[in-house]
């Protein structure tokens, strides 16, 4: 027999472990591929930031690498925002598919509505951080290309 897994936890650990792809661990076992390939944009972002520690900012490859970090963190920020406000009844068709509609395990309470906002306030903080990073320096690099031509 399935256990009942529980909104909340769900929740919390695709804020917390998404990147990781913990919550799909969580809700679909260790078979889930989609869990398997999200440390991927993980560890290239992680590398990115490595990169510009070591050869700066002017780094090309640093600045296509790192908002893969940064998007990964706010689709996984989306995916408990989603978790945590999905109906109970919907909550538990799907993921407790063996239990009542109306299980305690696909309840709302305070905790995972802590998990929705601070989805929502972190999530949004690094994907508006991570566009903004792009595009500086997106733009940085066309004007640099635009001067070497001009010269």
């Amino acid at each position: 027999m399935r256990r009942t897994r529980s909104k909340t936890l769900a929740a919390w650990l695709a804020f917390i472990g998404g990147p990781l792809g913990l919550h799909r661990f969580y809700l679909r076992g260790l078979g889930d591929m989609l869990g398997w390939l999200l440390p991927v944009p993980t560890a290239l972002g992680l590398y990115g930031i490595e990169r510009v520690q070591q050869f700066g900012q002017d780094d090309v490859l640093s600045w296509l690498l790192i908002p893969l970090l940064g998007f990964t963190i706010a689709g996984c920020a989306l995916t408990a925002i989603v978790y945590g406000l999905m109906p109970r009844e919907r909550w538990n068709a799907r993921f407790n598919p063996q239990s009542d509609p109306e299980a305690p395990a696909g309840g709302t309470s305070w905790l995972t509505i802590g998990a929705v906002v601070a989805s929502l306030m972190i999530g949004t903080a690094v994907l508006m951080a991570s566009i903004a990073f792009s595009f500086q320096r997106y733009f940085e690099y066309q004007i640099e290309e635009g001067r070497k031509i001009s010269q």
